[in-house]
């Protein structure tokens, strides 16, 4: 048998342009493009739109990986209406922190008390500080018929392309949501470049302190900073549209204090805390008749 060796380069060639055309398409696309494919790769148009309420139930593992120590499981519940919502995170145990409730009326947004003094959680306090990711549907994705990207119409928020970048050693493509409210918090949700499937969505801040007045005291300070990491993974079908079944929320925090060379030889110059939420989804039923009380902030 013989080889033809021209035939076989020409061959070798012919693969690889379409291996990297295929990849400059995809690093080409219009942020709208991708969108696009997203919305289709959790169900046609007209499946989307029957789809008018949402109630997802599971359990939850959360951990405490910096500020403190302790695992405690619970239950969590997202209950959404065209765009609004209920997000319920509880836990079994007792203790100082119970849970969360981040409510959306379809004009305010309402944040429970979920401490035994009665305040706010410090995550609570700093998605209701940034409370338009509750609002447009950002925060919870897809599992949401409130989802921020099937909303553009209503939020009119601008999307620029990240192109592909690689994170945890995956390659995915990236798009940056910018929200007509006023804010410093960057969001950039990503995407599987193959499927077009929401995988994750960074939320991220960093504050500048008030300078010192003594220069001595500036050199001492830092910028806080501020990061919501949301992870979507198990995909499964669910009365015609694509689902995920793994959801995953980390919270860090790094707080500086106003930081003097003897507050840093007391080792006191700052906070960081990290909380983890790993959820699973148990059930997801739709258009079931819900209850106006499912969305009412008190």
């Amino acid at each position: 048998m013989r080889i033809n060796l021209q035939a076989c380069t020409r061959l070798l060639a012919a693969l690889c342009v379409a291996v990297i055309s295929l990849s400059a398409h995809a690093e080409d696309l219009k942020p709208e493009d991708i969108v696009s494919r997203h919305l289709d790769s959790i169900a046609p148009a007209d499946v989307r739109a029957a789809l008018k309420s949402r109630v997802v139930q599971g359990s939850l593992k959360f951990h405490i990986l910096v500020g403190g120590g302790g695992d405690v499981s619970g239950t969590w519940g997202r209950v959404s209406e065209q765009n609004h919502s209920n997000f319920v995170m509880r836990f079994a145990a007792g203790g100082d922190w119970r849970g969360e409730q981040f409510v959306f009326d379809g004009e305010r947004t309402g944040f429970a008390t979920a401490t035994s003094s009665h305040t706010r959680s410090v995550f609570a306090q700093f998605v209701s500080s940034q409370d338009f990711i509750v609002k447009e549907g950002l925060l919870g994705g897809e599992l949401s018929t409130g989802w921020a990207l099937q909303n553009l119409d209503r939020t009119h928020a601008k999307l620029q392309s990240l192109g592909r970048k690689k994170i945890d050693g995956r390659e995915l493509i990236g798009i940056q949501y910018i929200s007509k409210a006023s804010t410093d918090l960057q969001v950039k949700i990503y995407f599987e470049p193959d499927t077009y499937r929401h995988v994750m969505t960074v939320y991220s801040m960093d504050i500048s302190p008030t300078m010192g007045q003594e220069i001595t005291e500036s050199v001492y300070q830092h910028d806080n900073r501020y990061t919501i990491e949301e992870r979507f993974s198990d995909f499964k079908p669910v009365d015609g549209a694509t689902l995920p079944s793994h959801y995953r929320i980390q919270y860090t925090q790094e707080v500086q204090n106003n930081a003097t060379r003897q507050a840093e030889t007391a080792n006191l110059l700052g906070t960081t805390r990290v909380y983890d939420w790993d959820m699973t989804v148990e059930t997801i039923r739709h258009n079931l008749s819900l209850d106006a009380a499912n969305f009412r902030v008190k």
